[in-house]
C-alpha cells in the first residue's frame, strides 16, 4: 500500500470517528457517521438547512464545495464560530472532530446558538464559502477529484456517465504547473472560452511522495499530444489534434488555415483522459492478431474488456440488441457496438467474459476481427524493417524507463525523439549521420522521466497509446478508485459505490 493511501485512510478514519462522537452529542443515532452521503443528509436535517442543500453535493466539481461547507455549518452548531475552528474544519477535520466529539469540554449547542450569534449573514456566508473555496481547491488538486466518463472507451469496465473519484495521493500529489487559476475549472472559463489560469508563473514537475504505476490501474492522465491544439471553437480539441493536422497537410498549411486559432497549454491543462496503463517503463509491448502482449507474454484476462468480433448468422436471422441479448451479449447500437456488414454477417463487441460463456446455437459462426493497417498509428512512420504497423498488429516497442539509454539510430529516433525533445525538453539536430543533443554530439540518451503506454478496455473503440504513443510520468494525475455515482436514464444503482478494477 502507497504512503498516500495510508495518509488518506488515516484521514478518513479520523474524520468519520470524529462525526461519529459528534452525531452522538448531537442525539443522532451514531451508526450513521458511517455511511457516505447519509452522513451529510443527517447534518442537513438536525441543522434544519433546505434539504436542496444536500442534493446540491452531488453536482460534480461543485459539491466538494458543498460538502465542506455544511461541515462548517454543523461545527457552528457546536458553538464555534471564530476563525481558528473554521480553519480547523477545513485542514484538520481528522483532529478537529474527534476533539469535537469526544471531549468533555465541548457540546453540541444546537440550533439556538446559532441563531443569537452576531455576525451577520452576510458575513457568514463570505467566511464560510472562503475557507470551503480554500479547502475544496486544496483537495481538488492534491488528494482526489471528481471526473465523468464521457466516451466508451473503457467499456465495459466503465461506462458512460460513471462518475468517479480519482486518488491524486496513490502516485503522490502533482504540485500544479500553473498555480495562478481559477478554481474548480480546468482550462477554460465557461461560457467565455478563454484560459482560466495565467502562464507567467511556471513550476516544473514536482510531485510530492511519488509511487510508481502499477500495471493494469486505471489511471487519468494529461493527453499528452494536447501541448498544441486547434481551438475546441471548431470541432478540433483532442478529436483531431494538431499533429493529425499537420501529418494530413503540412505545418505551414495549418499555420495558414487556422493561425490564431492555435494555442498551447502547459501539462497540467491539457485535456484529462482515462485508460489502463497496460505497459509501465521497461516492459515490451506488442499487439499479435488483436492480442496484447507485455514483455513476451500476454495480458492478464480483464472480464469487462471488450473487441469487434465477427458474427455469421443463419440466413433470414436478423440481429439487434434483444437478440444478441437472448445469446448473452450486451451492446448498444447508439455507440456502434454491432455493425451489420452484409446480409448475413454482423461486427460484434463482445467482452471476454461474454465470448468465455458464449453458447452459440447452430448456425452461428464466430471469429475473430482484425484491424488492417492504419496510417496515423504511432510512431506514424515506417521503420527500417518495411513492417506497416495496425491497431491489431502493432510493435514491438520498448517503453522508456527512467535511467535507461538507447543508442541514437534512425529507428529509435522515429519512436523516442518525442520523449528526448518535447517531454525532456532538450534539442537535438541531426548533421549528416552524426546527432547532437543540446548542441553536443551523442551517440546514446539516458532518459529522464519513467513513461507508460495505456489502452482503453473497449479495445477496437479508443483512441489511445496506439495512436499517440507514450504518457510521460509528469501528465500522471491520478487512479481511477471508486465509482462514487452512475447514470442512465436514471441511476445505476449497483455501480453505486464500487471499486474500480
Amino acid at each position: 500500500m502507497s504512503i498516500g493511501w495510508i495518509v488518506f485512510i488515516f484521514c478518513s478514519l479520523g474524520w468519520h470517528i470524529g462525526i461519529y462522537g459528534m452525531f452522538k452529542k448531537a442525539g443522532i443515532d451514531s451508526w450513521k457517521a458511517f455511511v457516505p452521503f447519509y452522513n451529510t443528509w443527517c447534518m442537513v436535517e438536525k441543522m434544519q438547512l433546505k434539504k436542496y442543500w444536500f442534493f446540491f453535493q452531488l453536482v460534480p466539481v461543485a459539491g466538494q464545495f458543498i460538502t465542506i461547507w455544511i461541515c462548517i455549518k454543523f461545527v457552528e452548531h457546536f458553538g464555534r464560530f471564530g476563525f481558528t475552528q473554521h480553519a480547523a474544519t477545513v485542514f484538520l477535520p481528522f483532529v478537529y472532530f474527534p476533539y469535537l466529539g469526544f471531549s468533555k469540554n465541548e457540546r453540541y449547542a444546537g440550533i439556538s446558538v446559532v441563531k443569537n450569534y452576531k455576525k451577520s449573514g452576510t458575513r457568514e456566508w463570505i467566511d464560510a464559502a472562503a475557507f470551503a473555496i480554500v479547502a475544496a481547491t486544496i483537495i481538488r488538486t492534491f488528494v482526489f477529484e471528481a471526473y465523468t466518463i464521457p466516451t466508451p472507451s473503457m467499456e465495459k469496465t466503465l461506462l458512460v456517465n460513471d462518475f468517479l473519484f480519482v486518488s491524486k495521493l496513490t502516485y503522490g500529489p502533482r504540485i500544479p504547473n500553473s498555480p495562478i487559476a481559477m478554481p474548480f475549472v480546468h482550462h477554460t472559463i465557461p461560457g467565455f472560452n478563454v484560459k482560466s489560469y495565467v502562464e507567467w508563473i511556471h513550476i516544473p514537475y514536482t510531485r510530492w511522495i511519488a509511487s510508481p504505476i502499477k500495471r493494469n490501474d486505471a489511471v487519468v492522465f494529461n493527453f499528452p499530444v494536447n501541448d498544441t491544439l486547434i481551438n475546441d471553437e471548431i470541432n478540433f480539441g483532442s478529436r483531431v489534434t494538431y499533429y493529425e493536422e499537420v501529418r494530413r497537410t503540412s505545418r505551414d498549411k495549418v499555420q495558414q488555415d487556422y493561425g490564431d486559432m492555435i494555442i498551447t497549454r502547459p501539462v497540467d491543462k491539457r485535456e484529462n483522459f482515462i485508460k489502463r496503463c497496460v505497459g509501465i517503463a521497461g516492459d515490451t509491448i506488442q499487439v499479435i492478431n488483436g492480442k496484447l502482449h507485455i514483455n513476451g507474454k500476454p495480458e492478464d484476462y480483464f472480464p469487462h474488456s471488450e473487441r469487434f468480433y465477427l458474427l455469421q448468422v443463419p440466413d433470414g436471422v436478423y440481429l439487434d440488441e434483444d437478440k444478441l441479448s437472448e445469446l448473452g451479449i450486451n451492446v448498444r447500437v447508439s455507440q456502434g457496438d454491432l455493425q451489420q456488414i452484409k446480409n448475413n454477417l454482423y461486427q460484434v463487441n463482445i467482452t471476454n467474459e461474454e465470448k468465455l460463456n458464449l453458447k452459440l446455437p447452430s448456425g452461428y459462426i464466430l471469429s475473430d476481427f482484425i484491424f488492417d493497417h492504419r496510417d496515423d498509428l504511432f510512431p506514424y512512420y515506417t521503420d527500417s524493417t518495411g513492417k506497416n504497423w495496425s491497431a491489431d498488429n502493432f510493435g514491438s516497442l520498448w517503453i522508456p524507463q527512467k535511467g535507461a539509454s538507447i543508442t541514437i539510430t534512425p529507428d529509435n529516433l522515429i519512436r523516442y525523439q518525442r520523449c528526448i525533445t518535447v517531454y525532456e525538453g532538450n534539442t537535438l539536430e541531426v548533421k549528416g549521420s552524426k546527432y547532437f543533443i543540446n548542441n553536443k554530439e551523442a551517440t546514446n540518451y539516458t532518459f529522464k522521466m519513467n513513461y507508460y503506454w495505456l489502452m482503453g478496455d473497449n479495445r477496437h473503440n479508443s483512441l489511445d497509446s496506439r495512436y499517440w504513443g507514450f504518457v510521460p510520468e509528469d501528465h500522471v494525475v491520478g487512479k481511477a478508485s471508486l465509482i462514487w455515482f452512475s447514470y442512465e436514464n436514471g441511476p445505476r444503482w449497483k455501480r453505486l459505490f464500487t471499486w474500480i478494477k
